[in-house]
C-alpha cells in the first residue's frame, strides 16, 4: 500500500472503529436491550405427592386442634380397605413421624417395627394406627412440660394430657369414617404414663387402656429418684428432651466411662451447671424439690387414679427387671384394683423383661434364657385377644386371666385371680423374715444372744461401688450400649468388695418361691450424719450348671433398691442421722415372682453407694445434696446389726402350698 493510499484509508478505519465502540456503549446503556440469561429450572417439586396405590396402607398427616387452639401433629395409618376398624392411639414425645417411618416400605409392618409398636398386634388386627406428637414436641404446637401435670395447683392452664387425649379422640371420630368409633390407647414408659392420664375424665369412646412400664411416681421409684436417691444418669435424657422441641441438642461428655464423668464433676448439681442444664425448666424443678413434697405427690398417677372412678378396662404391663420404671405399674395396680369389684376391669401382666422388652424378642435377657419367646406369648396370647375383645365389633370374649405372671426360676406362665396370690388356687403368702446373721450367714432362724452383734464396712465416697462393671456405659439401647441388661448383671464383682457385705444361705434342699414385694428391715448405724443403703436380694446359682457353664456361680439380682437415710423419719422433711446409733431403715423392694431352685443359695448384699446411676451421698448431712461441696464427702463406718432386738432381715413374701 502506497503512502498516499494509507493516508486515505487510515482516517476511514479509525472512524469505523470509533463508531463500533460508540454503538456498543450505547447498547450497553440501553435498558431495552438485555443480554440473554442462562438458567435451569428447579427440579424439586414444590410439594411432593407420594403415590400410595400399591401400599397396603394409606398415610395421612394432620394437625388436630385442641380446645385452646393449639394444633397437634398427628400421623394416621389406615390399612387398605379399612372399614369399621378400631383405633389404636399412642401419644409419644418422641416424634410421630419417626415412629411411623421405621423403613421405606409399602407395607405397614416394616414402617412400624420398633419402639412402642406391638407390630403383629397392630397389623394382624387391622387396626387404624394413630400416633400423635404431644404438645410442644416435634411438629406439634404449644409449650412442652415434662410429664405435664393435670389442670390444678401444678398446672394453671385449662389443658393437660387428659384433655388433649379427649379432644384428639373426639376429632378422630368425626373425621375417620373408616373407624368403628372405638379407641384404645397404649404405650411404653413415658408413652405408658399417657394412657394413665387418659383415664382421667375419659372420652366415652375410649374402650381400653394399656399402660406398659408406665412412669407413675418419679420420686418414689421410677425415672428421677428412688426413695430420695437421685438417678443422675438420666440427666442427659432431661437435657435432650427439653433443650429443643426436636431433641437435636445432644448431651456432651468428656470421659468414655460414665463413672469418671460423674466423679469428675462431684455433685449432680455441679455436673448440671457445667452443661448449662439450668436453662432447662424441669431440671430447675428437680433442684428445687429434692424431697417428696407436694410437687411430686400431686402428680403421682397412682394417687390421682385412686380418686377417679374406674370407667374403662385397664391392662397394666410390668417388667420384673425394668431398669427404668420398676415402681409404676404395681403402684397403680394397688391403687385401682380395690375399685374393680367385679374383677373384670383391672388386669395385670408381669413378664421377665427389661423396660419395653414385651414388644421385642424376649426369649432371653442378658445371660438368662427362658425356653420360649415370652414377649411373643404376651403379644399373641394376651394383648391381641384382650384388645380385640374390647375394640372389635363381634369379637369373641377373651379368656384373659386377671393376672398373667411369669414365674422366673421355674420359667413358666401362671394365670392368677389377683396379685399377689402365689398360685391359681390353694396357695398362701406369708411374710417370712430371712435374717442377716453372724458370720455373713443368711437363714430363717432369728439371731442368737451370743452371736456377733454386727458386721461393718467402710463406705468411701471417693471410691463408690459401681452399679455395674466398668467402664460404665451411658443410658442407651443401640450400638455398644447394654443399659437394658444391668439389673440381671452378675453381682460377683460387688460381692468381693470390702465395702459390700454379702450374707449367704446354705444350699437350698427344696425350692423357695416368693411372690410380691420383699421388704428390707435394716438395723444399721453410720459414723456420718447421712447415708444411703442399698439392699439386693440375689439368687446364687450352683457352682456348675450343666449345659450352661457361664451360669456357674452366677449371682442374679431378683429384687434390689436404694434408700436415702435422711428420709428415714419423713419423706418430705430430710433430717440428719444420729451418728453411731443403730436405727431401723424399712423400705419396699421391687415386686418379684421368683423360685429359688433346689441347689441354689439365697444372698443379700448391703452397700452404701450404687454409682454412677445414683448420685453419691456425701455421708455428711447437707440441706441439698445437689450442691454438696468436695469437703462434705467423707468416709463413714457402716454397721449392719444382727443381734436379738436389733435383727436385720428381709421380709419375704413366701409362697406356701397346702
Amino acid at each position: 500500500m502506497t503512502p498516499a493510499v494509507r493516508r486515505r484509508v487510515f482516517p476511514v478505519l479509525v472512524s469505523a472503529i470509533a463508531a463500533f465502540f460508540l454503538a456498543a456503549g450505547v447498547a450497553a446503556q440501553n435498558p431495552s436491550q438485555k443480554p440473554t440469561e442462562t438458567t435451569l429450572a428447579n427440579e424439586t417439586p414444590a410439594q411432593l405427592k407420594v403415590p400410595q396405590d400399591i401400599w397396603d396402607y394409606s398415610r395421612r398427616e394432620v394437625m388436630i386442634p385442641m380446645r385452646d387452639g393449639v394444633k397437634l401433629h398427628t400421623v394416621i395409618l389406615l390399612p387398605k380397605g379399612a372399614k369399621t376398624a378400631p383405633i389404636l392411639l399412642p401419644r409419644p414425645p418422641y416424634s410421630a413421624s419417626e415412629l411411623t417411618s421405621r423403613a421405606a416400605s409399602a407395607h405397614l409392618g416394616p414402617i412400624l417395627w420398633g419402639y412402642d409398636n406391638a407390630t403383629e398386634v397392630i397389623v394382624e388386627g387391622g387396626y387404624i394406627r394413630v400416633v400423635q406428637d404431644v404438645r410442644g414436641k416435634y411438629a406439634s404446637e404449644g409449650d412442652y412440660v415434662m410429664n405435664r401435670p393435670l389442670h390444678g395447683p401444678l398446672n394453671p392452664t385449662p389443658v393437660d394430657h387428659s384433655t388433649d387425649t379427649y379432644d384428639t379422640i373426639d376429632w378422630l371420630l368425626k373425621n375417620l369414617p373408616e373407624s368403628n368409633g372405638k379407641v384404645g390407647i397404649l404405650g411404653i414408659s413415658y408413652d405408658g404414663f399417657l394412657p394413665l392420664m387418659a383415664l382421667v375424665s375419659p372420652h366415652p369412646a375410649l374402650k381400653v387402656s394399656v399402660p406398659m412400664n408406665p412412669m407413675v411416681d418419679g420420686w418414689m421409684g421410677d425415672d428421677w429418684f428412688h426413695n430420695g436417691a437421685f438417678r443422675q444418669q438420666n440427666m442427659p435424657y432431661i437435657y435432650e428432651q427439653e433443650a429443643t422441641p426436636d431433641n437435636k441438642a445432644k448431651w456432651w461428655v468428656s470421659h468414655f466411662d460414665d463413672y469418671d464423668e460423674y466423679m469428675h464433676a462431684g455433685s449432680a448439681g455441679e455436673l448440671g451447671r457445667e452443661h448449662g442444664l439450668e436453662q432447662v425448666g424441669f431440671w430447675r424443678k428437680i433442684l428445687e424439690h429434692p424431697s417428696y413434697d407436694t410437687f411430686w405427690q400431686q402428680q403421682a398417677m397412682d394417687k390421682i387414679l385412686a380418686t377417679q372412678p374406674l370407667k374403662a378396662p385397664v391392662m397394666l404391663v410390668h417388667s420384673l427387671w425394668d431398669q427404668e420404671d420398676i415402681y409404676g405399674a404395681i403402684a397403680v395396680y394397688k391403687a385401682i384394683k380395690p375399685k374393680d369389684t367385679n374383677n373384670d376391669k383391672v388386669f395385670l401382666v408381669l413378664g421377665p423383661w427389661h423396660h419395653g422388652q414385651e414388644i421385642e424378642d424376649a426369649s432371653s435377657l442378658g445371660a438368662l434364657k427362658f425356653s420360649s419367646d415370652t414377649g411373643l406369648h404376651f403379644r399373641k396370647e394376651i394383648l391381641a385377644p384382650f384388645l380385640a375383645h374390647y375394640l372389635k365389633d363381634g369379637a369373641p370374649k377373651a379368656d384373659i386371666a386377671p393376672v398373667n405372671a411369669f414365674e422366673t426360676g421355674a420359667n413358666k406362665w401362671e394365670r392368677l385371680p389377683a396379685w399377689p396370690t402365689g398360685c391359681s388356687s390353694g396357695c398362701a403368702i406369708h411374710a417370712t423374715p430371712l435374717y442377716l446373721s453372724a458370720g455373713l450367714k443368711l437363714n430363717f432362724a432369728a439371731p442368737k444372744p451370743n452371736d456377733t452383734p454386727f458386721d461393718e464396712y467402710t463406705s468411701d465416697p471417693a471410691k463408690p461401688v459401681p452399679y455395674r462393671a466398668r467402664p460404665n456405659q451411658p443410658v442407651g439401647y443401640s450400638g455398644r450400649f447394654t443399659w437394658s441388661q444391668w439389673l440381671v448383671d452378675d453381682q460377683r464383682e460387688a460381692s468381693g468388695r470390702p465395702d459390700v457385705l454379702a450374707f449367704v444361705s446354705d444350699e437350698l434342699r427344696e425350692p423357695v418361691k416368693i411372690s410380691g414385694q420383699p421388704v428390707a428391715n435394716l438395723v444399721a448405724s453410720t459414723s456420718g450424719t447421712d447415708s444411703d443403703w442399698v439392699v439386693k436380694l440375689i439368687d446364687v446359682y450352683p457352682d456348675e450348671v450343666a449345659g450352661q457353664e457361664e451360669m456357674g456361680g452366677y449371682q442374679l439380682m431378683v429384687s434390689a433398691d436404694i434408700f436415702r437415710g435422711r428420709y428415714r423419719e419423713s419423706l418430705e422433711t430430710p433430717k440428719a442421722v444420729e451418728p453411731y446409733k443403730p436405727l431401723l431403715y424399712k423400705f419396699d423392694l421391687p415386686t418379684t415372682n421368683h423360685v429359688f431352685l433346689r441347689g441354689h443359695r439365697i444372698m443379700v448384699q448391703v452397700q452404701s453407694s450404687w454409682f454412677p446411676l445414683y448420685d453419691r451421698n456425701p455421708q455428711t448431712f447437707v440441706p441439698n445434696i445437689f450442691w454438696a461441696k468436695p469437703a462434705d464427702y467423707r468416709k463413714a463406718t457402716q454397721r449392719i446389726y444382727h443381734a436379738p432386738g436389733q435383727a436385720s432381715f428381709i421380709e419375704l413374701p413366701l409362697v406356701t402350698t397346702p
